[in-house]
């Protein structure tokens, strides 16, 4: 029998109705406020509290700078939301955090602080660094499945998607670099969305393509092309040359790791080449050898001017090697420092343009080898583990690639424990996904109460 158009209009919205009164019964409050929590502290460091800034302004600095409290009271609540939910189900996972080498290092970045050079500075961004470094940490356990997990990733990364082409296309004075910007004119085109630079810009799409892919690989056909395909177009306008050229081979990297076998293998193809491009790098302006082998090299044998800014921070890590200068109090006021003739204006930089270097300047040499054994030697025996015993491989891929991204894209930026910086953040939160990874398993999707 034949049906009107009125007629099946009819029952598909009492179709609709219905089922979308089954899923709010079936809503569980608890459940929606760790995925509200997820994708608000996924937010928060993406979007940031000030998106969109007016790089024309020359007050731009003191404008932000009037807006830290808010900054450091959202991320610090947060944070505390973040451990009181993750504590009230998760303790046996909170609890795997505990380790010798992790209370060694919260320990050395204390000590750090005492010693500062500037201790009120020192301590007041560590507050900050720590809410920002707990919410990335426990951003994994707050999702109540993989599944939910997938999609607070997949929200967050779409919002800010959308952002960032709305700016581009409705307001490209406030999203894209023009000649009238203050400090950096000759960025002029460079797309940089919601971000205050392409250089931030540029690496969060790189990621945001990795999540694209994860999603797409976990069955999220419409979610994760569109993620993937908009960062990948996005990233390219950026103009970023470090992030697209680490965007594939990064990813090309993490597959050849992810089917090798032995971990000492997997070690090999990871760390051998992040030395040498270390060596290339900040080893150039340290050994005459290096140096020739890298004017050998067909690029800019002075990193964009950033030998003068390594030779002056190796000159940094040389009047105290051990304590530091203090946990991110050195390059505020370097203005006054003895440089080399010529290099006067690396002290006008605001960091070292290298992670590992930028370490050793502030928190030390034992604070730098601290961190390379948490945040670079451990995650790699994570992910083995967690490999060989079949856990949630597509997601310990995301996190694999995310990290060897982050400990590659440090060879040339700053960005290790430093504070709200998204870069870090994801960093994090890949480490943090695969310490647990290595210890539980991901909970697909929650069995119905009988």
């Amino acid at each position: 029998m034949d049906r009107s158009a009125a007629d099946i209009t009819d029952v598909e919205t009492r179709s609709f109705g219905h089922v979308l009164r089954d899923r709010l019964a079936r809503l569980n409050a608890a459940h929606a406020a760790r995925c509200l929590v997820a994708v608000a502290a996924l937010l928060l460091v993406l979007v940031t509290l000030d998106p969109f800034p007016d790089l024309r302004n020359p007050d731009l600095v003191a404008v932000v700078g009037g807006r830290m409290a808010l900054t450091y009271i959202s991320f610090g609540l947060l944070a505390v939301v973040a451990v009181l939910l993750a504590a009230a189900t998760d303790a046996p996972s909170l609890r795997t955090l505990v380790t010798p080498l992790h209370l060694c290092l919260v320990g050395w970045l204390l000590i750090n602080i005492a010693f500062s050079e500037n201790r009120g500075v020192s301590l007041q961004r560590f507050v900050l660094a720590a809410s920002v470094t707990s919410l990335a940490v426990l951003l994994p356990l707050l999702p109540p499945t993989q599944r939910s997990f997938n999609f607070c990733l997949g929200i967050a990364a779409l919002v800010l998607l959308a952002l960032c082409y709305l700016g581009v296309f409705l307001a490209p004075q406030y999203a894209i670099h023009t000649a009238l910007d203050i400090t950096e004119p000759q960025l002029a085109g460079d797309w940089r969305g919601s971000f205050a630079h392409k250089n931030i810009a540029s690496p969060v799409m790189t990621i945001l393509v990795y999540v694209g892919i994860y999603l797409s690989a976990v069955g999220s056909f419409v979610m994760g092309p569109a993620v993937a395909a908009l960062a990948g177009i996005f990233l390219i306008f950026t103009g970023g040359k470090t992030s697209s050229v680490l965007c594939l081979a990064i990813y090309a990297l993490a597959s050849l790791v992810y089917v090798t076998p032995g971990l000492w293998l997997k070690r090999i193809i990871c760390f051998v080449p992040l030395i040498l491009m270390n060596l290339l790098t900040v080893g150039s302006v340290m050994s005459p050898a290096l140096g020739a082998m890298t004017r050998l090299l067909p690029l800019d044998p002075t990193f964009t001017g950033r030998s003068a800014i390594w030779e002056f921070a190796l000159a940094a890590v040389a009047e105290k090697p051990i304590i530091g200068h203090g946990y991110a109090a050195f390059w505020d006021d370097v203005t006054a420092r003895q440089t080399a003739q010529g290099a006067e204006w690396a002290t006008t930089a605001a960091h070292s343009h290298n992670s590992y270097l930028d370490l050793a300047v502030t928190i030390g040499l034992p604070g730098l080898m601290l961190v390379i054994l948490a945040f670079v030697v451990a995650p790699l025996g994570n992910f083995q583990t967690a490999q060989a015993h079949s856990r949630s491989g597509a997601l310990a891929k995301l996190f694999l690639t995310v990290w060897l991204f982050g400990l590659y894209y440090g060879a040339t930026e700053t960005f290790l424990l430093e504070r709200q910086n998204p870069i870090w953040f994801m960093f994090a939160l890949a480490v943090a996904g695969l310490h647990f990874l290595a210890r539980f398993q991901c909970v697909e999707q929650i069995e119905p109460k009988r």
